[in-house]
C-alpha cells in the first residue's frame, strides 16, 4: 500500500531535500515549485496529509494558499519563512494556514509540527462529523493518577487566564507536554507556540533571542530581528529552564511581566507583549533564591498559578498506559513487529525507578522496539543502579522500622495489591469502572483504595529506593 503524502511547495532545492530526509521515513514527500503545480497536487487524485508552503522563495505564496484552501480547506498548510517575514506569515494565518516555522529549523520541530497539524486535523474532522474527539495532547497525557488528573483540570481553568504560569518538576516528567496542552486547551490553539530553551542558550546571546534588536544594534546585526516574544504574537511563549537565566535578563524578564512591553536591542520604540507565558524549570526557585541566584520578585509574578508535575516513581499505575501509548506511537516508525509488551518486560518496567522519568520510559520502549531483544531489555533494567526490587528483605525492614512480622506481611499484600489493581487499571485504559469489575470490588471501594495509595504512598509503603 502507497504511503501517505505530504507536499512541498518550494523554489528552494536544499528545502525541500531538507524536509525530504527528515519526514520520507513515515511519508512520501513531493515537491512543486508553482501554483499551478501545487493546486494541481491538491486537486487530482488522493490530496496531500498535509503542505509546506515556503513563504521565502515564493512572491504568491498567500495566493496559492487561498487556492489550497479553497481546493480542500481540510488540508493543513504549515508555512516555512524567515524571520524578515513574519508580517506576512501573521497575515496568512489569519486567513487559514496551521502553523509556521522559521528558518533555520531542525528535524524535531519539523516532526512536531507535523503531528500537530495532523491531530487537529483529525480533532476537526471528528467534530465535524459529530465523534467524541480527544483534545490535542490528550493522547500525550494518559493517566490514572489521582494528581495528574488534578492537574489535567487545572490547566483547562488557566488555559484562557491570561496569567503566568510556573510548571516545575524533574527533568523527564512531562513539563513541556503540560505546556503545549494548556495552549491546545486555549482560544490561542490556532496561534503560534514558541519554545524558547533558556538552558541551551548562551546567556549573551539570550537577550536578543528574547527580544530581538534593531539593524546596526552591534557588529553584525545586518537587519531588523524580531524576537520570540514578538514571534510568538497572541499565541503562547513557553520559557523552558527559565531557573538558568541569567539576573540581569531575570530584570528585564520582570519589567515584560508587569508592564507587557519592552523594546528590542538598540531600539527606541515599545513592542507589546500579546503572548501567554508559561515557564518551566526543574529547579527548586526558592533554593536558587536563597543562593541569590534567582530573583524574588521575578519569582512571586511567575509563580501565580504554579503546577508541579510527579516524579514516574510516584505515579507507576501509568506505566502501562505510557507503554501502550510509546508502542502505537513507534512501532510503524521502527517497523517492529510487537503489538504488545512481554509480560515479563512490562513488570519490569514496573519495578524500575525511572531517574529519567517518562523521557526515560519512552527511550526504553524506543530501545527495545528497535533492537527487540527481550533478554537485552531486562538485562539493561536489572543492570542499572536505580534498580528497585520488588519487596525488600523482611529482616531488614524489620529492624529499620520495629515492625512485627505481622505488620510486614500487610504491607506486602498491600504492595500486592497494588500491582495487581494498577495493572488491571492499564490494561482498562484507565477505566475505573471496568477495571473494578474485572477485580470483582465495587467501584466506590477501588476508588478509596487510589485515594488511600495517593495518600500514603510516601508515608506507609516501604521506601524501596532505599531497601536494597
Amino acid at each position: 500500500m502507497s504511503r501517505q503524502s505530504i507536499l512541498v511547495v518550494s523554489r528552494n532545492d536544499s528545502l525541500c531535500s531538507h524536509v525530504s530526509r527528515v519526514l520520507s521515513e513515515q511519508y512520501r514527500v513531493d515537491c512543486e515549485q508553482s501554483a499551478e503545480e501545487a493546486l494541481d497536487y491538491v486537486t487530482t487524485g488522493r490530496p496531500p496529509l498535509l503542505v509546506f508552503l515556503d513563504v521565502t522563495s515564493l512572491t504568491n505564496s498567500l495566493d496559492i494558499l487561498a487556492a489550497i484552501k479553497a481546493a480542500d480547506a481540510s488540508v493543513p498548510v504549515i508555512l516555512l519563512s524567515s524571520a524578515s517575514q513574519i508580517e506576512s506569515v501573521i497575515g496568512a494565518i489569519e486567513k487559514g494556514a496551521a502553523e509556521y516555522l522559521i528558518e533555520p529549523f531542525d528535524a524535531h520541530t519539523l516532526e512536531v509540527a507535523v503531528e500537530n497539524a495532523l491531530v487537529k486535523k483529525q480533532s476537526d474532522h471528528d467534530a465535524k462529523n459529530g465523534k467524541a474527539q480527544l483534545d490535542w495532547f490528550e493522547e500525550d497525557f494518559l493517566s490514572v493518577n489521582p494528581k495528574m488528573l488534578r492537574i489535567r483540570e487545572i490547566t483547562k481553568q488557566v488555559a484562557d487566564i491570561d496569567v503566568p504560569v510556573l510548571i516545575t518538576g524533574e527533568s523527564g516528567v512531562g513539563k513541556e507536554v503540560i505546556a503545549r496542552y494548556i495552549h491546545a486547551q486555549s482560544r490561542r490553539r490556532n496561534r503560534p507556540f514558541i519554545k524558547v530553551n533558556c538552558a541551551a542558550i548562551p546567556n549573551d546571546l539570550l537577550e536578543s533571542e528574547l527580544f530581538g534588536y534593531e539593524r546596526g544594534a552591534f557588529t553584525g546585526a545586518l537587519q531588523q530581528k524580531p524576537g520570540k516574544f514578538e514571534l510568538a504574537g497572541k499565541g503562547t511563549i513557553l520559557l523552558d529552564e527559565i531557573g538558568e537565566m541569567s539576573m540581569l535578563l531575570q530584570a528585564k524578564l520582570l519589567h515584560v511581566l508587569q508592564d507587557r512591553e519592552y523594546t528590542r536591542l538598540g531600539g527606541k520604540s515599545q513592542v507589546r507583549v500579546d503572548a501567554h507565558i508559561l515557564a518551566t524549570t526543574n529547579k527548586r526557585l526558592e533554593d536558587a533564591i536563597r543562593r541569590g541566584e534567582f530573583r524574588e520578585d521575578l519569582y512571586f509574578r511567575l509563580n501565580v498559578i504554579r503546577i508541579e508535575v510527579p516524579r514516574l516513581a510516584d505515579r507507576r499505575e501509568d506505566i502501562p498506559l505510557l507503554c501502550n501509548h510509546f508502542l502505537q506511537k513507534y512501532s510503524e516508525k521502527y517497523k517492529s513487529p510487537a503489538q504488545e509488551f512481554p509480560r515479563e518486560l512490562l513488570e519490569a518496567f514496573y519495578q524500575y525507578h525511572w531517574a529519567g522519568n517518562v523521557r526515560e520510559l519512552k527511550n526504553a520502549v524506543e530501545r527495545y522496539l528497535i533492537l527487540r531483544d527481550l533478554d537485552m531489555a531486562l538485562l539493561d533494567l536489572r543492570d542499572s543502579r536505580f534498580h528497585v526490587r520488588e519487596f525488600p528483605q523482611a529482616s531488614q525492614a524489620l529492624s529499620q522500622a520495629n515492625m512485627s512480622l505481622k505488620e510486614i506481611a500487610a504491607q506486602a499484600a498491600e504492595h500486592a495489591e497494588k500491582q495487581v489493581v494498577f495493572r488491571v487499571l492499564g490494561e482498562t485504559n484507565g477505566n475505573r469502572k471496568q477495571a473494578a469489575l474485572r477485580l470483582d470490588i465495587c467501584y466506590k471501594a477501588l476508588l478509596n483504595k487510589l485515594k488511600k495509595w495517593q495518600i500514603d504512598e510516601r508515608g506507609k509503603e516501604y521506601d524501596l529506593r532505599a531497601a536494597r
